[in-house]
């Protein structure tokens, strides 16, 4: 290994280490690493920082604004309401039109959403326990079918980072923001399947009384918008993802999209410039305009290619190309679920995968959509975020817990890469 090389990566060891024990702000790590780039002579401000410049990061920061509106909107109240009255009826039926519901609320804000997670799980956790339908029953399922929309269509930050680590890695090809979601698809029915075999499997008992804490989780008071407002912060959405979806045929334009649906948000008085700018600057954009020059510095130095090649050649030339990408998802997912750091575990595995691709002679961009996507698909730990939070409300034994989230995990990642090899031919 050269110099160069061992700079870069200890730069991005530094960087990941501070991103996944919280020493500094999230979306910082990733800011000091660029300039820390520059003091050691592997890039120019310009390259350290073009992150800030890169078409995915723009139109992904647009659209964080068009969902923050999104979000005040009482399409979310509609949802809640939903799963009240399914939660009424009680009975198996009853238990897999709440898990649809929920995958179709997902559908709108997203997958993995914080506020939507936290909202499903602390309406459960208020449900009285009910023979016909147990809450032991529910927590599980619902928590993580947050994270699986039935139908993906809003899947851009997924995709912006898979966009990100192809173009770092020098992949000049282009990436169909459609077929990335019929990627997606291809897990969430398997999500779905198992969630209607394992309904036997869970525990039949009260969850208990949440703490105080968890009774105070709901989603913040919004005050209510005029219809017509409402309807245009929809059609802004709806403009920005069929833009995104259009990206390969738009061209340029499909990036700034996108953007003018948040000038417009703006402009109809949906949010204030205060909210606007600080969902522009969220600190997941910092992080993934960070990370663009430590990874270009990674590719210039020849590290990423020759630990890519040197995998290769550990995997054999013989080795199926579904094999790699499997082993690459688990890699990635479990080390996003020991660590709780998503995006830090896909920074470290997708151009090791990309590379290892590109030395067989493959094309890579089956392995960026399954590794990026399988860092937010570990969760069979209780360790962080949304895992812990459904372990600790739904008051689970770890025996419980894994009985549902070790074979779910297992099930989604098979899938995940089966849709991907399916999809993206390599």
């Amino acid at each position: 290994m050269t110099i160069q090389m061992i700079l870069a990566l200890g730069i991005l060891i530094l960087m990941i280490v501070l991103i996944m024990t919280d020493k500094l702000p999230f979306g910082a790590p990733p800011l000091l690493a660029c300039l820390l780039l520059v003091v050691a002579g592997l890039s120019t401000p310009q390259q350290a920082f073009a992150g800030f410049v890169n078409p995915s990061v723009i139109m992904i920061a647009g659209f964080m604004v068009v969902m923050a509106a999104l979000q005040k909107t009482s399409l979310i109240d509609k949802v809640q309401s939903s799963m009240i009255s399914l939660v009424d009826n009680g009975g198996y039926k009853s238990y897999v039109l709440l898990i649809v519901v929920v995958m179709l609320g997902a559908s709108l804000v997203g997958s993995g959403a914080t506020g939507y997670y936290v909202l499903i799980l602390s309406l459960v956790s208020t449900i009285p326990y009910n023979k016909k339908l147990p809450t032991s029953k529910l927590m599980m399922p619902l928590g993580f079918a947050t994270n699986h929309p039935l139908i993906p269509i809003n899947v851009a930050l997924q995709f912006g980072v898979t966009m990100t680590v192809l173009q770092a890695a020098g992949f000049k090809g282009k990436l169909s923001m459609m077929n990335f979601s019929l990627v997606n698809l291809f897990m969430s029915i398997a999500f779905l399947l198992w969630c209607l075999v394992s309904y036997r499997l869970m525990p039949d008992r009260p969850i208990g009384d949440v703490s105080g804490e968890s009774k105070e989780i709901n989603k913040a008071e919004n005050e209510k918008m005029p219809a017509w407002k409402e309807y245009c912060i929809i059609a802004a959405f709806a403009v920005s993802v069929i833009g995104m979806m259009l990206m390969n045929k738009m061209g340029n334009v499909a990036y700034v999209i996108p953007g003018l649906a948040a000038a417009f948000v703006l402009f109809i008085g949906g949010l204030d410039f205060k909210e606007v700018r600080d969902n522009m600057g969220a600190p997941v954009i910092l992080m993934m305009a960070g990370v663009i020059g430590v990874a270009d510095a990674l590719t210039n130095s020849g590290f990423t290619a020759i630990v890519g090649t040197n995998v290769a050649s550990a995997l054999g030339t013989n080795i199926n190309p579904f094999v790699i990408i499997l082993i690459f998802s688990l890699l990635t997912s479990t080390c996003a679920t020991f660590t709780g750091s998503n995006m830090g575990s896909v920074f470290i595995f997708a151009p090791i995968a990309i590379a290892a691709c590109m030395s067989l002679g493959l094309n890579p961009t089956a392995a960026a959509v399954a590794v990026v996507v399988s860092g937010w698909n570990g969760g069979y730990m209780p360790i962080d975020g949304m895992p812990a939070i459904i372990f600790g409300m739904g008051k689970y034994k770890l025996s419980e817990f894994w009985v549902f989230t070790v074979p779910m995990y297992f099930i989604r990642i098979f899938a995940l890469c089966l849709g991907a090899v399916i999809i993206f031919p390599m």
